[in-house]
């Protein structure tokens, strides 16, 4: 029988999302592994941890190819200077119920889902507002609202459900920008014109959650190389960024307005590629992993 293959991020929140809930599922050892082994190697890239070993000789001490189920890593030439080569996560094989279920690591699952690559795949929700939500008047504002945007005629993906690791995309602005006596919010917005700080490639997302009629008054502006998102937004006056406290923004003397959209790891379903197998899965997935039900019965 051949395994279940789920396409997932090779590194970063979105795969340690995945793996925490693949933990509950009595995979515990793995995952930390997988975890500990991809944060070693990102304190490498960022300088903060040195190593005696070079890289290929770290890969090959990771990935045990003849070891069965063990984790399989592989190099990713990135795009610090000189384009070095950084480990990340290759694929695992697990038997999950009556099934093998194989994690496949790809730089963006969502357009390998697209392309009909995989039934199944998990991936940020930012992205999918970024590349097959349709825009309108009205904003987008939570997860279950996301299938209805989703035309059958440009894609077979759908969004099943998400997995919690939740960060909000956050309007914050300066105090001068706001004024007294009026909430930062949607609304705030709809009245606004200027300039509006997002993340480079955003502006989709954005646009997406605020409405399209709300951002006709706005110039889309975006932080410089190196620069901190909050400390662009303060010299813009108004933005968009991702909060969990909203202490860095108010750092930066901004004020933390109205949540726009939960940022979040989603699983993803190709519906022309689902298999009973599959389904089951998902099931499984639902029910071992303290999640509720899909969000939408994918159609």
């Amino acid at each position: 029988m051949e395994p279940i293959r789920v396409a997932v991020p090779r590194k970063g929140r979105p795969l340690e999302a995945v793996l925490e809930r693949v933990a509950r599922s009595g995979f515990e050892e793995t995952a930390d592994e997988i975890i500990s082994t991809l944060r070693y190697e990102k304190a490498i890239t960022k300088d903060k941890r040195s190593a005696e070993q070079s890289v290929y000789d770290r890969l090959q001490s990771y990935s045990g190819i003849s070891t069965p189920r063990k984790p399989e890593f592989t190099l990713f030439r990135d795009a610090r200077s000189g384009m070095p080569r950084r480990i990340v996560f290759d694929s695992v094989t697990l038997q999950f119920g009556e099934h093998e279920l194989q994690l496949v690591g790809r730089e963006e699952p969502l357009r390998a889902l697209r392309k009909h690559e995989f039934a199944l795949g998990f991936d940020s929700a930012d992205l999918v507002l970024e590349e097959i939500v349709s825009l309108a008047d009205e904003p987008l504002r939570s997860l279950q609202a996301v299938n209805d945007r989703i035309s059958p005629a440009d894609t077979d993906v759908r969004l099943v459900t998400g997995l919690g690791d939740t960060v909000h995309h956050t309007l914050l602005a300066r105090p001068d920008v706001l004024g007294s006596d009026q909430p930062l919010d949607r609304e705030f917005v709809r009245r606004y014109s200027g300039q509006l700080c997002v993340s480079p490639r955003y502006e989709r997302l954005v646009e997406a959650t605020l409405g399209s009629t709300a951002v006709e008054g706005c110039e889309f502006t975006y932080p410089a190389e190196g620069e901190e998102e909050e400390a662009a937004i303060a010299e813009s006056g108004l933005g968009v960024y991702l909060t969990v406290t909203g202490s860095t923004a108010r750092e930066h003397g901004l004020i933390v307005g109205e949540k726009l959209f939960p940022s979040e790891t989603v699983l993803l379903s190709n519906v022309s590629e689902t298999s009973s197998a599959t389904e089951q899965f998902v099931d499984d997935f639902l029910a071992t992993s303290d999640l509720e039900t899909a969000l939408a019965a994918p159609q």
